[in-house]
């Protein structure tokens, strides 16, 4: 996991990371620091051996660690954090070592990963951020459920993984 440690090491993503904490730091909904981005990377890497896939696991962690960092943008910018995410990516993980491929790929994947069409989310990748992303909340035991603006029906009200 050399390529995941040097990410989390990057400074762009610890002072992306710091500043999308604080700016949630009062939200009463579901928060998108690194308990949920490594939630979402631990059940991506489940799915894979699960399903019997051939990712690399550094690609999948890549994927997870990224995927939200970008609603520091959309908070301060209005820009769509999926886009924001993406950018990041590109920007920062050539610098970990991941190679161009690899890099269209997880940003590929960070587009679609709330369900827009093309992009990622036809790739096994982009479904499995997808997925993993909306399995990863517990919305049953969430003091905010019914001010959520998510439908009652795609709310967890259970463990489906």
């Amino acid at each position: 996991m050399r390529r995941v440690n040097a990410l989390l090491r990057h400074p762009r993503f610890t002072e992306t990371l710091a500043a999308l904490e604080a700016l949630e730091r009062e939200r009463i909904f579901c928060r998108h620091g690194l308990t949920h981005l490594l939630d979402v990377a631990r059940m991506m890497w489940i799915q894979v051996l699960e399903q019997g896939l051939s990712l690399d696991k550094e690609v999948v962690y890549a994927a997870a660690l990224l995927h939200d960092l970008g609603r520091v943008a959309q908070l301060r910018q209005g820009i769509p954090h999926e886009a924001a995410s993406a950018a990041l990516a590109r920007a920062i993980l050539p610098e970990c070592g991941y190679t161009e491929g690899e890099t269209a790929a997880i940003s590929a994947a960070i587009l679609s990963h709330r369900g827009s069409v093309g992009g990622g989310l036809g790739s096994a990748l982009g479904r499995l951020l997808y997925d993993a992303d909306k399995k990863s909340r517990i919305c049953w035991r969430c003091d905010a459920q019914r001010l959520c603006n998510w439908d009652a029906e795609k709310q967890n009200t259970g463990i489906d993984c």
